[in-house]
């Protein structure tokens, strides 16, 4: 089928654009594509060591402006997450996931101590 197709006079008034793409043209563009894949997936591995720092970082915040307000409103400072969590005292919406709280104390756990 191929040869009648080239015989053809059509096939020969075509430009070489308009005949298509060779396997060699192809199997460079997926080399191409693949370096560019390996280059974006080691560029975006060590974000998530930062993100995670990141995350600790808002959320110690978020914990010590919930315990400071607590205090102010309260008069003391709380013996535990939970007593800042729901009811009248929502300080927080939700338990600290990196967090703990004793006290005016605010300690950190795995992996943000």
């Amino acid at each position: 089928m191929l040869k009648h197709l080239r015989n053809r006079e059509e096939w020969d008034g075509k430009s070489l654009p308009q005949k298509g793409f060779t396997l060699v043209e192809l199997l460079v563009v997926i080399v191409i594509l693949g370096i560019l894949a390996a280059v974006v997936v080691f560029a975006v591995g060590g974000s998530t060591t930062k993100a995670q720092t990141s995350a600790c970082a808002a959320e110690r915040s978020a914990v010590e402006t919930a315990v400071e307000a607590y205090r102010a409103s309260v008069g003391s400072y709380p013996t535990s997450v939970g007593s800042m969590i729901g009811g009248n005292n929502a300080f927080l919406r939700s338990t600290p996931a990196y967090y703990t709280v004793s006290g005016s104390t605010v300690t950190g756990t795995t992996p943000c101590s």
